[in-house]
């Protein structure tokens, strides 16, 4: 007969199974908890955050055509910002490329008049010299590409980053990912034990923490989900994480959103995240045109970028480059002879280009203007696409410009102010629809967020002056008892002293020169300023203040007094460009522009720029007068340097010095591009040098870069009311035979002179 157990006995088996198995019970019951929060995180992440994807800015359509100023580097750059696919052979479908000598050949994605071949572009002396078909040899005057991605239009964080999908991945950057960060990534359930064991034995082994055990599924969970504190709780997280992860999406998701999301370096006050703006930053490439060693570099930036980084640590990077290279071998992923050759090759990097490729100025002055019409998270998350006034071509000469022209008045002024930096600006509208076709605030970006062309408010100084006379023609309509004023009216330019509000006013033209008797057209030529405040005391103060504050509605009102003929109060350049852009449009005001259109991800217009009609707010005569007047001051004037360093296009514009020669300016017109310049000091410094010195140089260089290829335009002809007739140069009357100097002067009909110039006989 058994033995029965006891009651006593029983109790205490019940008590045991009852204390071991409430740990168990509530352990599992605590991993199914935690396993259910996860799997909601990784949900709500993968579901909503992963594909919520900021806005995309993208530039007007880039027209390539014979003659304009371009390098093959920059046609490069400008094919793969559209994700063209490189290939060695001649291009044979649309959206591809190939790279020749002197040449580059490709095949354009259909559109507007795009041809239906492989098209070759010629380069000879940094212009295109020649397109034309590769097969049928027939001549192409232009092509048009489509609009290029500027950016992300991301948060306040400072990252730069392009989205890249799985599929854009080539599979070379894929498998050195692999090789130096995670070789069994495909097979591991989102913990490696066999990495983990061995990176503990490599650690103790060396006595110190080397190596980590992490998988690039925890590395991501890491980046993506978590802090980035280091303790117990937070492994324990990640590892978890890293388990639910991998139940939730695919390895190729996993690995999409880890090569978006990793950091790989610096440049100037932007972090690069992501592969996609990695390739761009570093190559100047498309990420699916990476080449192999290209490829090992960026892989072998992930466990560092700073202390791997191309720019800073060459030899570093390079050895970096063959660890990965090597690494590649061992995982069977490449041949050893493949990676002998590509060791074999130097290291190669492309020069940082935020500031010229990506336009950053613009796209913070587009960012602002869009936030005041959007909410802020559906421009971070909702795929809209900002189609711009952007030209990124103009934008690359005008970045270039400034750069060089600044560069130059360093040498000028380094002197006088060794440790200043000397700043400048530049913009460019079309006249006819006030488009922002280049923008740039400052010489870097990387250094200075300050915007200049919106933020700075400086005194215009002479670039005010054709608005001086714009009044004073103005004044012919508004009040026809007035004496009339023209471009011939003479005025006696020599010290003198004006007088209001029982103060003195005692102007000083430049240098101390002055030239006696003059006409209008010779006063603005030369910029001088005591004719300048003589005009303004003709028409009266009151009537040039009225122009810029109520007829042109330019913010910040000015006051009537003498020192507003010479510019004496402040303004931006952004308000200059505009101001002047009513000059180029005969009297109708454009506003500046720089957003085209939106759209949601569906294709769907959300905004659309209609500009009204353009509103009349002087007579068109008085614009033509003055326009015919500016383009003295490039012929014959303070700005004839244009012309002789070879600009030759008809034009009109203004050079600008302001008191103490703290501002530097010029502004100008051609009948298809109006650009403005400012140099100076932030802090107000004087400069010492003139708007001819400082800001004229930078002006021509991107304007002669800017039209070179185009068709050469003359000014439109001039309203019925306005007729011309020969005046003698010097008195502006009417010239007889004996005048030395005989010019066909404008006028508005019934203004024109009537005497004959009595000085050279009859």
């Amino acid at each position: 007969m058994g033995q029965a157990y006891s009651a006593r006995r029983f109790k205490i088996v019940v008590a045991l199974l009852t204390i071991l198995s409430v740990p168990l019970v509530v352990g599992g019951s605590l991993l199914v908890y935690q396993y259910v929060k996860f799997g909601v995180m990784v949900d709500k992440r993968l579901s909503g955050e992963r594909w919520m994807i900021p806005s995309r800015i993208y530039a007007r359509p880039l027209v390539l055509r014979e003659g304009m100023v371009l390098q093959t580097a920059d046609l490069l750059k400008i094919l793969n910002g559209l994700k063209y696919e490189q290939k060695m052979a001649a291009p044979v479908s649309p959206g591809e490329f190939s790279v020749g000598e002197g040449a580059v050949t490709l095949f354009p994605r259909p559109g507007g008049d795009a041809a239906t071949e492989a098209v070759t572009l010629v380069f000879d002396k940094g212009k295109v010299k020649q397109i034309a078909g590769l097969a049928s040899k027939k001549r192409y005057p232009a092509q048009t590409l489509e609009p290029e991605l500027i950016t992300y239009l991301f948060d306040d964080s400072r990252e730069k980053r392009r989205i890249v999908r799985y599929q854009e991945l080539p599979d070379q950057l894929v498998k050195a990912v692999l090789a130096i960060e995670d070789r069994r990534f495909f097979s591991h359930p989102g913990l490696d034990p066999l990495r983990i064991l061995g990176a503990a034995l490599r650690n103790i082994k060396a006595e110190s923490y080397l190596q980590g055990g992490s998988t690039i599924t925890q590395q991501l969970v890491k980046n993506f989900f978590l802090t980035p504190e280091r303790t117990i709780r937070r492994k324990a997280q990640e590892a978890f994480l890293a388990f639910v992860l991998e139940r939730r999406a695919s390895k190729q998701e996993i690995l999409e959103l880890y090569l978006n999301e990793i950091y790989l370096g610096q440049a100037g006050s932007f972090s690069i995240n992501g592969v996609g703006e990695a390739a761009r930053m570093y190559f100047h490439k498309d990420v699916s045109n990476l080449t192999l060693t290209e490829s090992a570099l960026l892989a072998g930036m992930i466990q560092s970028p700073n202390p791997y980084n191309p720019y800073r640590h060459k030899e570093r990077a390079t050895e970096r480059r063959n660890t990965v290279l090597r690494s590649m071998v061992e995982a069977g992923f490449i041949e050893p002879a493949t990676a002998q050759a590509a060791i074999a090759q130097p290291l190669r990097t492309e020069a940082p280009a935020l500031d010229s490729a990506e336009a950053p100025y613009f796209v913070d002055l587009v960012g602002r203007q869009l936030a005041q019409r959007y909410d802020e998270k559906d421009l971070q998350t909702q795929n809209l696409s900002i189609h711009t006034s952007l030209d990124l071509h103009l934008q690359s000469l005008a970045q270039a410009a400034l750069a060089t022209g600044l560069d130059a008045v360093d040498k000028l002024v380094k002197k006088r102010n060794p440790n200043g930096t000397v700043q400048g600006s530049l913009i460019v509208l079309e006249p006819r629809t006030g488009a922002i076709l280049a923008l740039v605030g400052g010489r870097s970006y990387g250094s200075s967020q300050y915007n200049r062309v919106i933020q700075a408010h400086r005194q215009p100084g002479s670039t005010f002056k054709p608005f001086v006379y714009l009044a004073a023609f103005e004044a012919i309509f508004e009040d026809p008892a007035l004496p009339p004023i023209t471009p011939a009216t003479v005025v006696e330019d020599a010290p003198s002293v004006f007088f209001f509000e029982d103060k003195e006013y005692i102007p000083e033209n430049y240098e101390d020169e002055y030239l006696g008797n003059v006409t209008l057209r010779r006063a603005l030529s030369k910029s001088l300023n005591v004719a300048t405040v003589k005009v303004a005391e003709m028409v009266g103060y009151d009537r040039v203040a009225d122009l810029w504050n109520k007829k042109l509605g330019m913010s910040g009102a000015v006051h009537p007094y003498p020192a507003i003929a010479l510019g004496s109060f402040e303004t931006t350049p952004l308000e200059m460009a505009t101001a002047y852009n009513v000059l180029a449009n005969g009297g109708l005001k454009v506003e500046p522009v720089s957003v085209i259109q939106v759209t949601d991800e569906k294709g769907r217009t959300l905004e659309q720029h209609q500009a009204p009609p353009p509103k009349r707010v002087v007579h068109e005569e008085s614009t033509y007068l003055v326009t015919n007047m500016m383009r003295s001051v490039l012929n014959e004037g303070t700005a004839y340097n244009a012309r002789v360093w070879g600009f030759t296009s008809d034009a009109a514009g203004k050079t600008g010095t302001t008191n103490d020669l703290r501002d530097a300016w010029f502004a100008g017109y051609t009948p298809d591009l109006l650009c403005v310049v400012w140099v100076g000091y932030d802090d107000n410094t004087p400069l010492h040098l003139s708007g001819a010195k400082a800001a004229l140089p930078i002006w021509t260089d991107f304007m002669k870069a800017a039209v070179a290829g185009t068709k050469s335009r003359t000014f439109e002809v001039p309203p019925e009311n306005v007729i011309f007739v020969d005046i003698d140069k010097a008195t502006g009357l009417l010239a007889t035979p004996g005048c030395p100097k005989v010019i066909a002067e404008s006028f508005i009909a019934g203004t024109e002179p009537l005497e004959r110039c009595p000085l050279h006989g009859y």
